[in-house]
């Protein structure tokens, strides 16, 4: 699961991390987001591939196909049918995308408390960002009308015991060579899903600390949001981390 993301700095700089040859013939924003509380159906920073290379668009977070009018936009999509799924399946060959960020939030329960939930930022160790692979639908070059039905996923995969006391699923993040292999729009769908599968990042590479419970409103944001804090006193603190 995903379902809040830490988007605190500039296009430039999640550039940087890619190291990708390709041009870049659109704008690439230098001022960092500042974005600490990124919320499902909000719009953030998403880069993908053209035919002319690399551009970031800002997209919805969140997607639904147009016959799906009735249902509410997804926010994540799972690696293990996404692929060959009726919902995914166009978006998956011809949408494959990057959404870079520094890190996302999980909520952990509390048995003893059933209404007390304690917030955990996950993280790669040091101050390296992340590209979590994404699918979706966006205008393609510098003319083209913004499609109707607009708008991104996060894939995510099984945890593999990694993170299980967090929680049984986790963002697909990718490092920053096979992120450039995801991007390209002739890999075909199903090499994207072995690619995806067996060399994102594992799930033992990342980190994660308590948070203070403020990041559960949306309304906030800011550093403060992802500064490690002691967890709640009802709340077992299963991550020695």
């Amino acid at each position: 699961m995903c379902g809040r993301i830490a988007h605190f700095r500039s296009e430039e700089k999640y550039l940087k991390w890619l190291k990708s040859q390709l041009p870049v013939p659109g704008p690439v924003g230098s001022e960092d987001s500042d974005r600490y509380n990124v919320a499902p159906q909000t719009n953030i920073s998403v880069l993908h591939q053209d035919d002319d290379g690399l551009r970031f668009s800002a997209m919805r977070w969140g997607y639904a196909p147009l016959w799906a009018v009735d249902r509410t936009p997804a926010i994540n999509a799972r690696l293990e049918t996404a692929a060959t799924s009726k919902y995914w399946q166009d978006v998956w060959a011809s949408g494959r995308c990057l959404v870079p960020v520094d890190g996302w939030f999980e909520w952990v329960g509390d048995s003893d408390a059933a209404r007390s939930r304690q917030p955990y930022f996950i993280h790669l160790p040091g101050t390296d960002p992340m590209f979590l692979a994404a699918i979706g639908r966006f205008p393609r070059g510098p003319c083209e009308a913004i499609p109707q039905e607009r708008g991104f996923a996060i894939i995510t995969a099984d945890s593999e015991g990694g993170m299980l006391d967090i929680h049984d699923r986790r963002p697909v993040a990718l490092p920053a060579k096979v992120a450039r292999q995801w991007l390209d729009p002739d890999l075909p769908a199903e090499q994207a899903q072995e690619l995806a599968r067996h060399h994102a990042t594992p799930a033992d590479a990342f980190t994660w600390h308590a948070v203070d419970t403020a990041v559960g409103n949306v309304r906030n944001d800011g550093p403060h949001l992802i500064e490690p804090c002691r967890p709640a006193p009802h709340t077992l603190d299963l991550f020695d981390s």
